[in-house]
């Protein structure tokens, strides 16, 4: 790539001489040389020729000198390198230039080894400058678009070094995938206003809380949000955070639904699928854009346990792949789901808060799951003791229900 210089300096024979003293470099479309007589002339080059590198200025000049075109330089918004030329006793001067952000200086009489020199060294420093303000422009790029996917902290990491992490790859995940009842209904009667506030409410939430719990959020579908543990990072503990990240995101949409239920505005709650396995997982955006996601089995199990939800009465269903490997899992079993699209049925958990889990209705239900497990007849007054006693329970209220339609095991199709 070609250089090019400006030279100002109102003494006639410099520009001969110095196309002279240059002849190979110019030759070899190394550099460049523009002239100018003095700052005046050399403010209206540039204006028209804003691709200029670098500024070769000598200090004394009629109109405008040196000192102040290099000050008008260094107000400019792309401020050019400079180097001032001198004679040696105005030392005062050349000091004044460099203080005032010239790059460089050179003394008259001009030894023009030394000005190459120092032309060299400068156009290395420019291309140094640039080099680093594309690479930071890179980063600021890639933050901005990371941020939409990734925490604050993990989003800065990966935008110091671009591309790492990035690459489509089999990993081993675990998946959130949330959806909000009755959503279309709402997106038909809602004004378009009302409509565009809650739902910016609604997934900047769900989102600062996937966040905390450094999630990756793959996907944003209108109401539906997926998210993903242990990609792009490593997270060992990647079940154990998607359990986590799900009671929160629960209760956060809960409360929520409540605010806006106050205002007069039914919000439809949100369903939770919570799954772990393998899937293919980078950035499918090619070189245009980005779009880190994944794909594969697991993600569409993750979809198909939060529809269950809207069968079971439950707002949270993991499968037992999560519940096995989450450290102090607390829950109790929903069953044995057959979901579209898989040949083996899938033991399904709803999660129980601390609370929950410890209270005697969630024994009660224990006793009357194991019956309804082992074939036991008493199933099903075992679970009409459990409704009677807690006629809010869906999910006691959905096994009844399936009993008195003569259903038995635990073994359900769902689509």
């Amino acid at each position: 790539m070609t250089a090019t210089i400006l030279v100002v300096d109102d003494e006639p024979d410099l520009e001969a001489l110095i196309l002279q003293k240059f002849r190979r470099q110019v030759r070899e479309g190394l550099v460049s040389f523009m002239f100018a007589r003095d700052g005046l002339e050399a403010l209206q080059s540039l204006e028209a020729h804003p691709h200029v590198d670098l500024v070769v200025s000598d200090i004394n000049m009629p109109r405008m000198d040196g000192l102040s075109l290099l000050a008008r330089l260094q107000e400019s918004e792309d401020k050019k390198s400079t180097i001032i030329v001198s004679a040696y006793s105005d030392m005062s001067n050349i000091r004044t230039a460099m203080n005032r952000g010239a790059f460089d200086f050179v003394t008259k009489p001009i030894d023009f080894v030394d000005l190459e020199a120092t032309i060299d060294k400068t156009l290395r420093h420019i291309e140094m400058l640039r080099e680093t303000r594309r690479r930071q422009a890179e980063a600021e790029r890639a933050h901005a678009s990371l941020s939409r996917y990734f925490s604050p902290e993990l989003a800065k990491r990966l935008a110091s070094s671009v591309g790492d992490g990035m690459e489509v790859a089999w990993r081993d995940v675990a998946v959130i995938f949330t959806d909000i009842t009755n959503f279309t209904a709402l997106v038909e009667t809602a004004p378009p206003e009302l409509l565009g506030e809650l739902l910016n409410e609604y997934v900047a939430g769900m989102t600062d809380v996937v966040f905390a719990h450094e999630g990756t959020v793959a996907k944003v579908i209108g109401d539906a949000i997926e998210v993903l543990f242990n990609a792009p990072s490593d997270q060992p503990d990647h079940a154990t955070r998607a359990v986590a990240c799900a009671a929160e995101l629960d209760a956060w949409a809960e409360a929520f639904r409540e605010r806006w239920k106050a205002r007069g505005v039914n919000f439809g709650a949100t369903r939770i699928g919570v799954h772990a396995g393998p899937a293919l997982v980078g950035n499918f955006g090619g070189g245009r854009f980005f779009d880190y996601t994944a794909y594969g089995d697991a993600i569409n199990t993750a979809a198909r346990l939060e529809a269950a939800n809207k069968v079971l009465g439950t707002r949270i269903c993991v499968s037992a792949t999560i519940a096995n490997a989450a450290e102090n899992f607390r829950g109790r079993p929903v069953g044995d789901l057959a979901l579209r699209g898989r040949s083996e049925p899938l033991r399904a958990y709803e999660p129980l808060s601390a609370a929950r889990f410890g209270a005697p209705a969630t024994s009660q239900y224990g006793e009357a799951f194991a019956r309804l497990e082992a074939g036991d007849g008493t199933a099903m007054p075992a679970f009409a003791a459990l409704v009677g006693a807690h006629p809010e329970d869906p999910l006691a209220n959905f096994h009844l229900k399936r009993l008195l339609n003569g259903a038995k095991g635990v073994l359900m199709q769902l689509e």
